[in-house]
C-alpha cells in the first residue's frame, strides 16, 4: 500500500513509536480513514466495531452506522489495511443508555440528541474501558474535532473546517477521557479525507455520510418513542399562551418548540409557533414568534472544560444552542442544580432536552443540558 506512505506524517497522536491504538470503527469514511491514518503512521492499530442495534433492519438502508452492511464495511475496511478487527455486541448496552434514554426525554416534552447520549455513554466510556483492557496507549474516533496541548493539559477545540465541526456533540466529554481520546481528522476538510480514502482504496471511499438518527428507519421517530413510551402518543389540548384552548394535538411526541407547520390552527391570521410542551398535562403551549425569544436559560449535568472553576460572578463564553448555531455572547454562572447562562441577546426556540455548549474561540469549554429557559425582563 505505497499510497500510506504519503500520508503517513499527516498523524502524530503524541504516543510512543509502535503503541498500540484502538480505533472506533462505525463503517463509514471518516472512521475508516482515522483507522488509516493511525496505521500508516506505524501504529499497532485495533479496529473495534460496535453493534448498537438490530442490524437485520438496517442492512440496507443507506446512511445508518454500526450494524448490518456497516459492520461488514468496517471488517472489509480492517482487511484492506491489515489491521486487527472485532466486533462488540453492545446492543442491549445501547438500547438501555442511549434509546430508552430518548423515548423517555421526548415523552418528557424534551426534544433529545441522542448522537450526545452515545458518545457521553457507549463511546467514550464503555468502549474506552474495553480500549484500556486492551492495553491500548489510546482511543481513536473519526470525529471532526481538535484535540490540542494547552498549558494545563489537552483542550478541546472546534474543528479546523467550520462546516465538518462535531464538537457541539462532546460537549460532555471528561477531562480524563480527553488524556486518552485522539481525533486525527480534525484539522482535515471532508474533501481531504475522501480523496485519502481513495487514495489508499478503501472500500467505503465513496460511501454517502450517516443520515439522521442511526436506530430511527426513515427517521420516524414518534414511532420509536410511542412504541416504548405508549402514552406519550395521546392526544391534548393545543393552548395559547394566553390561556385560550385552540384545539387538539395528537400526541406531544410530534412537537418540539419553535415548531410551526403542522399546528392546523392560527389566531387572526397569525401564524402560531409551539413555545413550551406541558408532558404532565399532554398541553402543546403555542404563541406568536415573539414568545420564542429567552435569554436565560437553566441548565443540568453541566460539564466544565476550562482552566479553572467558574468564578463567583460568572464566566464569559459564548455558548450555542444548535449544533448549526452560531455560538452567541453569554456569561455563565454555576448552580448547585447545574448552571445559568444569561445570553446577551435573546435566543429563539431554546427547546429543553437540547444542549448549551460553551466555547470561547475555538476552544470547547463544556456544557450541558437544557432544563429551562424565560425571558429576563418578563420574569422581572
Amino acid at each position: 500500500m505505497s499510497a500510506a506512505l504519503e500520508i503517513s506524517q499527516q498523524v502524530d497522536l503524541g504516543l510512543a513509536p509502535g503503541a498500540r491504538v484502538v480505533v472506533a470503527m462505525s463503517g463509514g469514511v471518516d472512521s475508516s480513514v482515522a483507522a488509516a491514518l493511525v496505521a500508516a503512521a506505524g501504529y499497532e492499530t485495533v479496529g473495534i466495531t460496535l453493534q448498537l442495534y438490530d442490524h437485520g433492519a438496517a442492512v440496507s438502508r443507506p446512511g445508518s452506522c454500526c450494524a448490518g452492511q456497516d459492520i461488514r464495511d468496517a471488517r472489509r475496511v480492517a482487511d484492506r489495511l491489515g489491521i486487527a478487527h472485532y466486533v462488540l455486541d453492545y446492543e442491549q448496552r445501547f438500547r438501555k443508555q442511549v434509546i430508552e434514554d430518548f423515548a423517555a426525554s421526548y415523552a418528557a416534552g424534551e426534544t433529545p440528541i441522542p448522537c450526545v447520549r452515545c458518545n457521553e455513554r457507549i463511546k467514550f466510556h464503555d468502549l474506552l474501558g474495553t480500549a484500556r483492557e486492551l492495553g491500548a496507549a489510546a482511543l481513536v474516533t473519526g470525529h471532526y474535532v481538535r484535540r490540542l496541548l494547552g498549558p494545563d493539559g489537552p483542550e478541546l477545540h472546534r474543528a479546523a473546517d467550520p462546516s465538518r465541526d462535531q464538537s457541539y456533540f462532546l460537549f460532555a466529554t471528561t477531562r480524563e477521557q480527553l488524556d486518552y481520546l485522539r481525533f486525527p481528522l480534525g484539522g482535515l476538510p471532508k474533501s481531504e479525507t475522501r480523496a485519502i480514502a481513495e487514495r489508499l482504496g478503501l472500500p467505503v471511499a465513496a460511501k454517502p455520510d450517516s443520515q439522521d438518527i442511526c436506530f430511527v428507519p426513515q427517521g420516524r421517530y414518534a414511532a420509536v418513542v410511542e412504541k416504548l413510551r405508549p402514552g406519550a402518543a395521546e392526544p391534548g389540548d393545543i393552548v395559547h399562551v394566553d390561556g385560550r384552548v385552540l384545539g387538539r394535538h395528537r400526541g406531544i411526541i410530534h412537537y418540539t418548540v419553535g415548531q410551526r407547520r403542522g399546528l392546523g390552527i392560527g389566531v387572526d391570521g397569525a401564524p402560531l409557533y409551539v413555545v413550551g410542551l406541558d408532558a404532565a398535562n399532554r398541553r402543546v403551549m403555542v404563541g406568536p414568534q415573539s414568545a420564542l425569544g429567552n435569554n436565560r436559560v437553566r441548565l443540568r449535568g453541566v460539564n466544565w472544560l476550562g482552566a479553572s472553576p467558574v468564578p463567583e460572578e460568572g464566566a464569559r463564553i459564548q455558548a450555542k444552542l444548535r449544533s448549526a448555531a452560531e455560538p452567541a455572547d453569554a456569561t455563565m454562572r454555576s448552580m448547585a442544580e447545574g448552571g445559568l447562562v444569561d445570553f446577551d441577546v435573546p435566543q429563539m426556540a431554546v427547546a429543553p432536552g437540547q444542549a448549551a455548549v460553551f466555547y470561547q474561540g475555538s476552544r470547547v469549554l463544556g456544557g450541558g443540558w437544557i432544563a429551562a429557559s424565560e425571558n429576563r425582563a418578563a420574569a422581572a
